[in-house]
């Protein structure tokens, strides 16, 4: 698990925050955590749980996983996927119901994939390596 980058963290929240047009208050409110708690969350004084990131997280209405990722707690590699799930959660334009669908779909299109990725993983670790011999070749 990686370190925590609260100081970006706290950015993210803050942002989050505003674009959600909520106050420091009404968003400690939501989250049921106190107003000066998430005051230094925002300032990255303080390290949140990932209990009080997912509070934050459904208080915001995005993903928890998006806040992992912002706090160092979800791996780098798995961003690309957390951030498209939490566009597709955030779109005001979409009912939940839509959102829900999206993301079953997307899913099942990431499994279809999954062993064409899997086998190019797979050829790229069969590459030779420079301590490996050249192949053989029939000279005449």
């Amino acid at each position: 698990m990686a370190s925590l980058n609260v100081g970006n963290l706290g950015e993210y929240l803050r942002e989050q925050r505003r674009q959600a047009q909520l106050s420091l208050r009404q968003l400690a409110d939501a989250a049921g955590v106190s107003n000066p708690y998430l005051s230094q969350i925002e300032r990255g004084l303080r390290k949140p749980s990932a209990d009080i990131l997912q509070q934050l997280a459904k208080a915001l209405r995005i993903s928890a996983e998006t806040l992992y990722v912002q706090a160092g707690i979800l791996d780098e590699r798995d961003r690309d996927e957390v951030e498209t799930r939490a566009v597709i959660l955030a779109d005001p334009s979409l009912n939940e119901r839509q959102k829900q669908v999206l993301l079953q779909i997307y899913d099942s299109f990431r499994k279809e994939n999954a062993p064409a990725a899997d086998a190019a993983g797979a050829g790229a670790a069969a590459t030779v390596d420079a301590d490996d011999e050249p192949p053989q070749t029939n000279r005449l």
